[in-house]
């Protein structure tokens, strides 16, 4: 359990790293109904191939979730910007990966306080491991 707590709270610090590291940039904290956010959650992604995908692909989507398409793009290999969208909207990549970084680190604190909350109640009913191996010890001494 302490080392499962240490492992948890590291994690936290990482996670305020991040949140520190998008407001000292002016950068925007995504909640968990951004349509990024819910797309990069949706990807599943379970490798570095795979967030470096989701990457490309959200770079190539408009705000609504549409793939950007420009047919002088293949004609000069440089995508434009369509009427409607304005510089402003450009999200750079350390943008995109500390918000998904920041959904990963937040889904694993999750799992952890389930994983801390197993090893509490595993304590309550079967007791530490010191308890449980002066438990074997007495048990075999008594069958001998």
């Amino acid at each position: 359990m302490k080392l499962t707590n240490v492992a948890r709270a590291r994690l936290e610090e990482l996670r305020l790293d991040y949140e520190d590291f998008l407001r000292q940039r002016n950068f925007p904290l995504w909640g968990p109904e951004h349509p990024s956010l819910k797309r990069f959650k949706a990807s599943r992604c379970s490798s570095i191939a795979d967030l470096r995908k989701w990457l490309v692909n959200e770079k190539n989507t408009d705000k609504d979730g549409h793939a950007q398409t420009n047919t002088n793009q293949k004609k000069t290999g440089k995508m434009s910007l369509r009427v409607s969208e304005s510089p402003c909207e450009f999200v750079p990549d350390s943008v995109l990966v500390a918000n998904a970084s920041l959904s990963l680190l937040n889904l694993c604190c999750y799992l952890l306080d389930r994983q801390l909350s197993t090893q509490a109640e595993a304590f309550e009913k079967e007791g530490g491991f010191t308890e449980r191996m002066y438990r074997i010890r007495t048990q075999r001494r008594r069958t001998k």
